[in-house]
């Protein structure tokens, strides 16, 4: 009886984090109007996000970043981007991204699926 109570949790909490690649591009939508990514995305008001899990916050070539995202310390991966992608400013005072944030989870979720499908040279992994 309790494994099967704790299977249930797990899965229960497995759900919670499912990720869909396809809902997150419907999701990164909102993203557009400043980022790219895929092949041949460029530098755009915000810097191009191909290959993003993994690269250190600042570090796109060509793209002028605020002091304060350069000297954050953040290397970009799933759990930085989730809390991130909720608060922006509260996470990187004195950036210059604009964007309020993400509120529902299972968005947040989706959009991370969506940027971890491509590489540094933006072809789909």
């Amino acid at each position: 009886m309790l494994i099967a109570a704790a299977l249930v949790a797990m899965t229960g909490s497995g759900a919670a984090r499912a990720q869909d690649g396809a809902a997150g591009e419907k999701v990164f939508a909102k993203c557009l109007q400043c980022h790219h990514i895929g092949v041949g995305a460029k530098n755009f008001y915000g810097p191009e996000l191909n290959g993003l899990i993994g690269r250190k916050a600042g570090s796109v070539p060509g793209y002028n970043y605020s002091d304060a995202t350069k000297n954050s310390g953040i290397v970009w991966s799933e759990t930085t981007l989730r809390t991130y992608l909720k608060q922006p400013k509260h996470d990187v005072p004195g950036t210059n991204m604009t964007f309020p944030g993400l509120q529902n989870e299972a968005d947040i979720s989706n959009v991370i699926a969506y940027i971890k499908q491509f590489g540094a040279d933006g072809k789909q992994i």
